[in-house]
């Protein structure tokens, strides 16, 4: 008997053009950071109106902001490993169930203290949902479409953000800061039903896990519905030696992890400093509460138009050259922050280009981190350079009353803050001399 075909997945994904079905997957996991990116911005919306009514300092809501995103990063460690064994769409729904029911019930909440212990909850369904929707668009995309599409779905985040500014700046004042929330947790529930009927899991992660054949070649026939993938094996996908997460540390690939990590690590440090404080901050200076909250929407718009735009480069150019660069600008945009509070013509300026540069950046560098790792570990790879990333989301968050406690004036203080986008910048300028990991992987995995 004829030994049967050797169907390499990616080069079927490769050879084709992205199809209705890849776009529908496209679409869903945007939808998931979508609803993820409105319920992780939307405590630095609501924190002003939770001062106003219930009196808290900014001290107080220090422990709040930090609560939501150490959940966040608990979440990603935990969910990442977890849908690398089970997949990756089984965990995008129960996380988002997860964090739908968690906001849901945040809205309720009598105290700050109560809040706090709600909004940690919520975050580490967010935290899963995040990285597995990265981890499956990823896997269902041609490697030269691969970063835009990736970085285009992930432009949800900031959509959502986005959309998070605008609910509040209208909500707020009709139906109070709860509506907010309710909002964030309606929204995600509606949401679960649609992926558990739309939503097919990995046909690079069905090969690793030794699937039924036929049940891969169904996915692939949505790709090539013209091949014949019948009596087919499917391979090309590496099985490691060891767990996912002892597959991080591994010599082909410690290397460039430490630097995701710490590119990840001063990045969202960042993002959710500016994400959570600017609204305070701007608001101190002088604006009203619906023009702080509209001029800080445009930190998330700028972040999606520099997702697409970064995206479109990092499939044409050098992507650790175009992170780099664009971290450098971060730099410039963040210290120009604290000298335009007089002037909201040239604050919106500055933050929507501080958005473009530091929130673009991050999607990019989401998108360079599922490239960068192999299918087995690829989720688990993705959860951990995110949770390594929030440790800085709480830091950022924590360390911003502190920063206007020490009273250096605006300009100094935005100076300080835009320290880690060089950091950024040169961590992410190292990674790219390292290479890729292909060749120096091949000594530790063995195919299945």
């Amino acid at each position: 008997m004829p030994n049967p075909r050797s169907i390499d997945v990616q080069d079927v994904i490769n050879r084709h053009g992205v199809s209705r079905f890849q776009m529908r997957i496209v679409l869903l996991c945007f939808l998931v950071v979508a609803i993820d990116g409105f319920d992780t911005a939307a405590i630095g919306y609501i924190a002003p109106a939770l001062r106003a009514q219930w009196g808290v300092s900014q001290a107080q809501l220090a422990p709040l902001f930090g609560a939501g995103l150490f959940g966040l990063m608990i979440g990603a460690f935990l969910f990442g490993p977890l849908a690398d064994r089970v997949g990756r769409k089984a965990m995008l729904i129960v996380t988002t169930a997860f964090f739908g029911l968690a906001s849901l019930a945040s809205a309720w909440s009598t105290s700050i203290e109560m809040l706090t212990i709600l909004r940690f909850v919520t975050g580490l369904g967010l935290g899963g949902a995040m990285p597995n929707a990265i981890t499956l668009t990823s896997e269902y995309c041609p490697e030269h479409r691969r970063s835009f599409l990736t970085m285009a779905m992930f432009c949800g985040f900031t959509v959502g953000s986005a959309l998070g500014g605008f609910a509040a700046a209208h909500l707020i004042a009709d139906f109070g800061w709860p509506s907010v929330l309710v909002i964030g947790g309606v929204l995600p529930l509606a949401l679960v039903p649609v992926l558990m009927l739309g939503l097919p899991e990995s046909a690079r992660f069905l090969v690793l896990k030794q699937a039924p054949a036929e049940t891969v070649a169904r996915l692939l026939a949505r790709i090539a519905p013209a091949e014949n993938f019948s009596g087919a094996v499917f391979t090309g996908i590496a099985k490691p030696k060891g767990s996912p997460i002892g597959q991080l540390f591994q010599p082909g690939l410690v290397a460039g992890t430490l630097c995701l990590w710490l590119t990840f690590f001063m990045s969202l440090l960042i993002f959710y400093l500016l994400s959570s404080w600017l609204p305070t901050i701007i608001s101190s200076a002088g604006l009203t509460l619906k023009e702080a909250s509209l001029v800080t929407v445009m930190l998330a718009t700028g972040g999606t138009v520099g997702g697409l735009v970064l995206g479109t480069l990092m499939d044409r150019m050098n992507p650790h050259a175009v992170l780099g660069l664009s971290y450098l600008a971060a730099a410039g945009f963040v210290a120009l922050i604290g000298s335009a509070t007089s002037s909201v013509p040239l604050l919106v300026v500055a933050v929507f280009g501080a958005g473009f540069c530091v929130a673009g950046s991050q999607i990019g560098i989401n998108a360079l981190s599922a490239s960068y790792y192999p299918t087995a570990n690829r989720a688990t790879g993705v959860a951990w350079a995110n949770a390594v990333g929030r440790v800085g989301s709480v830091v950022g968050s924590m360390i911003g009353a502190s920063l206007i406690g020490l009273g250096l004036g605006l300009p100094a203080t935005f100076g300080i803050v835009a320290v880690p986008a060089l950091i950024a910048a040169g961590s992410i300028l190292l990674k790219g001399r390292l290479g890729t990991p292909a060749a120096r992987l091949a000594p530790v995995l063995q195919s299945p």
